[in-house]
């Protein structure tokens, strides 16, 4: 506590450059990486869900998630 209030009363945080752009919060990087992370976060209720409401085996749950990822790679080659 006393190090972060020295920070501040001896202005030591005018010395330090701020953040680029591009690591900013309303980047196209973080927003991706947040993306990226709601997926995830998805898929694992997705995996909880399977394993626990439905009693589905968890290589059975792994075996769906593949298939899904395949099936879905096959319609985003066909359309591009």
């Amino acid at each position: 506590k006393a190090a972060f209030i020295n920070f501040i009363s001896d202005e030591e945080w005018k010395s330090i450059e701020p953040v680029s752009s591009w690591f900013g919060p309303s980047s196209f990087l973080m927003s991706s990486m947040s993306a990226l992370f709601k997926l995830s976060m998805w898929i694992r209720h997705g995996h909880s869900y399977l394993t626990e409401n439905l009693g589905i085996p968890v290589w059975g749950s792994y075996a769906v998630f593949g298939l899904a990822t395949l099936f879905l790679g096959m319609i985003l080659g066909l359309v591009s």
